[in-house]
Order: C-alpha cells, then sequence, then structure tokens
C-alpha cells in the first residue's frame, strides 16, 4: 500500500514538471514575436539636382525601404572638400539606423576641391556670403522635406569641418531645425547663438584641433550659455582636426597638414550623435 502512495505521489510530481515545461514553452512562444530580429534595411539612395537662384546644385538622398511610414529627415552637410564620398557614407549610415538623409551640396555643381587653397577658397566663398549660404541651404531643405519617406516636421542638420560651422550657423539664423550636429568644426561663426536658435546642439571636436583656438570655444559656449541654449559640447582627447574620417592620415600627410583619423573619438562621437537624434525623434 505504501508503495503504491509513493507511486501515486512521483506520478503527480512527474504530470506538475511536464505541465510547468509546456506553459514554459507556450509562453516563451508567446513572447516570441518581442524576440526576432529586425528586418535587414534595404538601403535605397538617388541623385538629386536641384538648385537654388540661378546655382545648379547636387545631392544625393538616402533611405530605408523597408522603414514603415514616414521617418525624421537629416542633412548631411559635407566638409570643405565638397560633395564627396565621405558626406554620402554618412548619409548612408543615417539611412541604416532609420532615417532618411540628404547629401546635400553647398559649393554649386557637386565640385570638389584638390587642394586646400582650393577648399579655402570655396568655403570662404560661402561663409562670406550668408544670403546666398542660406538659400543653398533652405533648397536642400525643402527636397528632403519633400521627399515621399520624410516627415517634414522632423528636420536635423549634421556637419563636418567646414559643414559643422555650416549647420551651426543655418541654427543660429533661426533655421526650423529639431537639432543640429557639428563634427570637428569651427565656433567662430558668421551668426553667432542668438535668440533665434531653436534646435538642440551637439558640438564634437577634438581637444587637440589646433584649427579651434580655445578662445573661440569660450566665446561659442559664453554667447549658447547666455540664451539658455540646450546644447553640450564635447572635446575628445588626444583627438585633432578631421577625426571622424579615415581618409584624414594620407591628406594630412600630403599637404602636411595636422589632420588625422582617432577610431575611439570617432565611434564615441557617433554615440553622441545617436543619442542626440533619439532625444528629439
Amino acid at each position: 500500500m505504501k508503495t503504491s502512495k509513493n507511486f501515486m505521489i512521483l506520478s503527480l510530481l512527474f504530470l506538475c514538471f511536464i505541465a510547468c515545461k509546456q506553459e514554459k514553452k507556450e509562453s516563451s512562444a508567446v513572447s516570441e514575436p518581442n524576440d526576432i530580429q529586425k528586418e535587414t534595411p534595404d538601403i535605397r539612395s538617388r541623385e538629386v539636382t536641384y538648385s537654388a537662384d540661378t546655382t545648379e546644385l547636387k545631392g544625393y538622398l538616402v533611405w530605408d525601404e523597408n522603414k514603415k511610414g514616414k521617418s525624421p529627415g537629416i542633412l548631411v552637410v559635407h566638409e570643405w572638400w565638397g560633395h564627396n564620398d565621405y558626406s554620402r557614407q554618412r548619409a548612408e549610415m543615417l539611412a541604416e539606423l532609420g532615417y532618411v538623409a540628404f547629401a546635400l551640396d553647398m559649393y554649386g555643381d557637386g565640385k570638389q576641391a584638390k587642394h586646400p587653397d582650393e577648399a579655402g577658397k570655396f568655403a570662404g566663398m560661402v561663409m562670406k556670403n550668408m544670403e546666398e549660404a542660406e538659400a543653398r541651404f533652405n533648397a536642400a531643405m525643402e527636397v528632403l522635406k519633400n521627399d515621399a519617406h520624410v516627415d517634414p516636421q522632423k528636420i536635423a542638420a549634421i556637419g563636418y569641418c567646414f559643414g559643422g560651422s555650416v549647420v551651426l550657423t543655418m541654427a543660429d539664423a533661426g533655421a526650423d531645425l529639431a537639432a543640429v550636429a557639428a563634427f570637428h568644426s569651427g565656433v567662430q561663426l558668421p551668426i553667432m547663438p542668438n535668440e533665434k536658435l531653436k534646435a538642440k546642439v551637439l558640438v564634437c571636436n577634438g581637444a587637440n584641433d589646433s584649427f579651434i583656438p580655445p578662445e573661440t570655444v569660450t566665446a561659442f559656449k559664453k554667447a549658447m550659455d547666455s540664451i539658455h541654449a540646450d546644447y553640450k559640447y564635447i572635446a575628445y582627447e588626444n583627438a585633432v582636426h578631421s577625426f571622424t574620417s579615415k581618409a584624414a592620415d594620407s591628406l594630412g600627410k600630403k599637404f602636411n597638414m595636422p589632420l588625422a583619423y582617432n577610431q575611439e573619438a570617432d565611434e564615441k562621437s557617433w554615440e553622441a550623435l545617436k543619442e542626440l537624434l533619439r532625444s528629439v525623434f
């Protein structure tokens, strides 16, 4: 009798064990959709010819075809070298994050400088003519806003070197931008921070960038603080100018300039950008 009773108890325990395993399996099956890997991005791009006044401009629009609904749009402004593969690469990286990115053209006809002297000339011509600079920037913004994949109420801009100064200046001019991010960018701007600034601002510079005098950084921060701007200024240790560009090392050697890629600063600044975009979108 005792043996029979023990057998019954063991049988009940076994059945409870099986039931619990089945329940756990069913519970796991219910939550499975949350664990499924996201669909691989299907990155598409197209060349865009647009204009500002009589200047023909050439841009590059990138998006993820698998992304459903409208997405925030990000303008990407090139370095002083001009609209090149680097700015396009950054646009593609943004598209992989789910944004629609437009690598714009501030020089016209997509032209690129072959020498620093030429680059300085091109950049200077833009920054000394704010009316023309704003017209070219705004023309690119209209292209982005009017794209079928873009939510026109959610626009940001990023820029590198010269491009960083452009996006900061456009934000200071009152451009309708949720956020701007500038990388290895000068902060002594044609239009300094003022009450027209609406955007949340991120500046990522190298702590050892000889192109950015410390006094200009102090003046920039003072101006931003005076209007209670929402901003972050990050100076990466041991980083010099063009620290996000892998071409910086060869260009630095070729033209005897203090340029160098810094992987740590590049990766950290990209993470800072992603955090900025998440905070506004």
